[in-house]
């Protein structure tokens, strides 16, 4: 038996190049960070070019190297056209984060047209849409970690959020099936499903209902958008190689 302890794990991106959607605030900013902080090239996406600046300034303060590209999830051309720059740009792309998402939340019976429509075409098709303009060439490059932000309201469902919580079904589901077809050219394809995270998002419930929020869960807490950040920086690295088409939960123990 060799007691000699395991070296601690460290996780070294330098050379890869990764795409971050939603990368403008919240967890995709701080996903957009943590890898950057590894020493991957970040290209930030988003519809805001504004906001999205600024996460790639944060990044090259700390210097790091970062892109920021406007782009509209839902168009086809608008995706395929940030992932050619991005190759062009760096040659390979070898991390894909699918963060993009929106709510309109109301119960069933008052959900327009409008308001399915957003969130299915936002966060399941465009995580569709970028999923398939980066599985060419990660495929040639034999190599390839795909990350795709779920939601706890997709495993467990949230009244107010039929839409929410199918689209990020679909999510799980589509991370599920792509993985089985992809893994055979050391491409992983899996899910990060947060829980309650504190961010721009959950800050707009208002404090009286996040105080029952925290109520139902274990950790009487929000979590953190660092903390999910730190699940998609260990799915990234060569450590996570033998993980695929798998959901973690980050929720502070609700769904436990």
């Amino acid at each position: 038996m060799n007691d000699k302890p395991k070296q601690a794990l460290q996780v070294d991106l330098s050379g890869q190049s990764a795409i971050v959607t939603g990368a403008s605030q919240g967890i995709g900013r701080a996903i957009a960070l943590m890898l950057a902080g590894a020493g991957a090239k970040v290209a930030c996406v988003a519809r805001s070019v504004e906001k999205l600046t600024e996460t790639a300034e944060m990044i090259r303060r700390a210097g790091g190297t970062a892109e920021a590209l406007a782009c509209d999830v839902t168009d086809s051309q608008s995706v395929q056209k940030v992932v050619d720059e991005v190759l062009a740009k760096w040659d390979k792309l070898q991390i894909l984060v699918n963060n993009a998402g929106v709510t309109r939340d109301t119960l069933i019976p008052r959900m327009s047209d409008e308001d399915w429509d957003t969130v299915i075409n936002t966060n399941l098709r465009g995580t569709f849409l970028f999923t398939r303009a980066v599985t060419r060439p990660m495929m040639q490059a034999r190599y390839g970690r795909v990350i795709n932000i779920a939601s706890v309201s997709g495993l467990t469902g949230n009244p107010g959020q039929a839409n929410y919580s199918a689209s990020k079904a679909g999510v799980i589901a589509m991370t599920r099936t792509v993985a089985k077809e992809l893994a055979g050219r050391k491409i992983t394809i899996n899910a990060v499903a947060p829980g309650f995270i504190e961010t721009e998002m959950t800050q707009a419930m208002g404090p009286a209902i996040l105080d029952e929020v925290k109520k139902r869960i274990p950790a009487k807490r929000l979590g953190q958008a660092d903390e999910i950040a730190y699940g998609v920086l260990f799915l990234a690295s060569e450590a996570a190689a033998y993980i695929n088409g798998q959901v973690l939960v980050i929720d502070g123990g609700l769904c436990a």
